[in-house]
């Protein structure tokens, strides 16, 4: 049974194989709970819950995601998906337009909808632990977009549209295939951290001590030197180098 009120379903860790039908008598419901549970399908009925400001589906065992999600287009809060077996995401993901949190980690998605892009409202994007050797393009479109964590994937690289996050502060790219510093990168007014962890940086861009709100820059367990030169420039304004 659920623990919650009117507007809110609770059924953390329940020892939930599917979604109890109780969810249904509830046309007004807000929040739907269901983390750390066994579930293997989300019912496209869904869409009914047209009031639902945050649903957490983490910690389950969804192999796919219906379309008809992109019905729920009061989502304004937070969408967890993270630590199923996803393989890929729907485009009508990208319908969730008031949409501000968004945890698809821990999945086997090889790819992101082209969709996403049209997430306007989107603050924090978390897509790490998944099999992603590319992101979409579309990506640049996330103007509100301040965090994003694409750590253990399969990236060397990142679409030119990416530097026209100007909101973005964190960036996570560890565990990836990064040869160098992405260009997109470059002149990014806001960007306070930038993790390259576990990389393959040979190099570095002069130009990486020129970001102007850089604080935590984390090179640790890659290949490359940091020219004394750019160490310094860094270091002089406060910058902290991890190497």
């Amino acid at each position: 049974m659920a623990v919650g009120t009117e507007n809110v379903l609770n059924y953390w860790h329940g020892g939930l194989s599917e979604v109890p039908d109780e969810v249904w008598h509830h046309p007004s419901l807000e929040v739907l709970l269901l983390p750390d549970n066994a579930l293997t399908h989300l019912p496209a009925r869904i869409d009914s819950l047209t009031s639902l400001h945050t649903l957490d589906l983490g910690h389950n065992q969804l192999t796919r995601i219906p379309d008809e999600l992109g019905g729920l287009t009061a989502l304004s809060r937070y969408l967890y998906l993270h630590d199923n077996r996803l393989t890929s995401l729907p485009e009508s993901l990208g319908n969730l337009k008031r949409l501000t949190y968004l945890n698809v980690g821990e999945n086997r998605l090889t790819a992101l909808p082209e969709t996403l892009g049209s997430l306007e409202a989107l603050v924090e994007l978390r897509a790490q632990h998944n099999r992603l050797d590319s992101v979409p393009a579309s990506l640049g479109g996330l103007a509100a977009l301040r965090e994003l964590w694409l750590r253990g994937n399969r990236l060397a690289s990142l679409p030119a549209s990416v530097s026209r996050l100007g909101g973005l502060r964190e960036l996570e790219l560890r565990e990836n295939r990064f040869t160098t510093v992405p260009e997109a990168l470059r002149g990014l007014p806001l960007l306070r951290r930038l993790d390259l962890r576990a990389n393959l940086l040979r190099e570095l861009p002069p130009w990486i001590g020129d970001l102007p709100a850089l604080e935590k820059l984390d090179l640790r367990w890659n290949d490359v030197t940091v020219p004394r030169e750019l160490l310094v420039r860094l270091e002089g304004r406060g910058c902290v180098v991890l190497r």
